[in-house]
């Protein structure tokens, strides 16, 4: 493997100081020190070590990853990121290095997979782009290759492999497609809390002033000309008679009534968006115990951890935060099903350790008189 670029590891140490305790940060800085050193057999070890009281740590096993990796311990590394995209789904670092390992197999089916879930959970992941890149030109190489093999003297498919061969020699990658990214994901979760939500409400604006426009004027307008018509029977001799259409109050009725209509069902969303605000606003407040009562009790904690380790990691990454959070939503999609509801959004994170833009779903629940997040999820399911 190529030796890798200690200043990347200097600022993953950055990101993991941000996003983790004293404690859990220092761990993680010398295992990363050990790495950058090309002390890999001390690297697992200390990973070993604090992975006994932390199983569950990223960086950790992410860095562990890398120093099997050296070691040309490749399946050994393989099981490791598999398992990271599994328990944290919303990382794309653990996909992309899984990928290059598969290329290096020469399992390029594999290799695509795992780079398109890496650019699906962070679409301005350009290394893992770049990445696809590289693995499309490989297996466009491997084709070329057995056409040519069937027909050697067929000079189109000669002409596409020479160029397809120079593309990739002038980027330097011949054999795995790129170099492993060390920097260990910081799994901070790029969840959306806006805090400029305002874009939230202006869809509920666009019904709402139509029926206020139209009903006043209209009934007002009309019962104008029926006093007119009264003044005919005036005449017969009863100067009282006049003042009895005074019943022009009547047309107040008609105006009272297209009002009651006019509310239609389009509310029914808006309770929805206003929680998914609220969510996201105290999320970027860092007020972990008002963000935690989002989330409805049976809600479905990914990667198999029990609800307490998922609460605790959460203030860990929250409240436990240095710097400011930043968190936008756009194009928000709210759909509601009787007890159920689901809002589709495309969230933009941005804090001291960690920027990023993904699509999101947020599957919500009745409960206690108010919508509750039941489950979390990348991408739109």
């Amino acid at each position: 493997m190529k030796k890798r670029d200690s200043s990347v590891l200097h600022a993953a140490s950055a990101a993991l100081f941000l996003a983790f305790g004293q404690n859990a940060m220092a761990s993680v800085q010398e295992i990363q020190a050990l790495v950058a050193r090309g002390q890999f057999p001390e690297a697992i070890r200390v990973a070993d070590v604090d992975l006994s009281s932390n199983p569950t740590d990223p960086q950790t096993r992410f860095l562990k990853a890398v120093a099997l990796t050296e070691l040309n311990k490749v399946e050994d590394a393989i099981g490791v990121f598999r398992k990271l995209t599994e328990d944290y789904p919303e990382l794309p670092e653990p996909y992309n290095n899984l990928a290059v390992l598969y290329a290096q197999q020469k399992s390029f089916d594999k290799a695509k997979a795992a780079l398109e879930m890496a650019i699906r959970t962070h679409p301005s992941y350009a290394t893992a782009h770049e990445n696809l890149g590289d693995v499309y030109a490989r297996m466009a190489s491997q084709a070329y290759d057995k056409a040519l093999q069937l027909d050697s003297n067929n000079t189109v498919a000669q002409s596409k492999l020479a160029l397809i061969r120079e593309l990739m020699t002038a980027s330097g990658r011949r054999t795995p497609p790129v170099a492993i990214a060390q920097a260990a994901p910081a799994p901070a979760k790029p969840i959306a809390e806006p805090v400029a939500p305002v874009a939230v409400a202006k869809p509920a604006q666009a019904p709402l002033p139509p029926p206020v426009a139209a009903p006043t004027p209209a009934p007002v307008a009309t019962p104008a000309p029926t006093p007119a018509p009264a003044a005919t029977p005036a005449p017969v001799a009863a100067a009282p008679t006049p003042p009895a259409p005074v019943a022009v109050a009547t047309p107040a009725a008609p105006v009272d009534t297209p009002p009651a209509k006019a509310p239609v069902k389009v509310d029914t969303t808006d309770p929805v968006r206003e929680e998914l605000s609220a969510w996201a606003r105290d999320w970027a407040r860092k007020d972990v115990k008002a963000y935690l009562s989002h989330y409805a009790k049976d809600f479905r904690v990914p990667g198999g951890r029990s609800r307490s380790q998922w609460e605790n990691e959460r203030q860990a990454r929250v409240g436990d935060k240095p710097g400011e959070i930043s968190v936008v939503l756009e194009n928000i999609e709210v759909t509601v099903s009787g007890g159920t509801a689901k809002a589709l959004f495309r969230q933009h994170y941005d804090s001291s350790g960690f920027s990023g833009s993904t699509n999101k779903t947020l599957v919500f629940v009745q409960q206690d008189g108010r919508w509750r997040i039941q489950q979390e999820l990348i991408g739109h399911k």
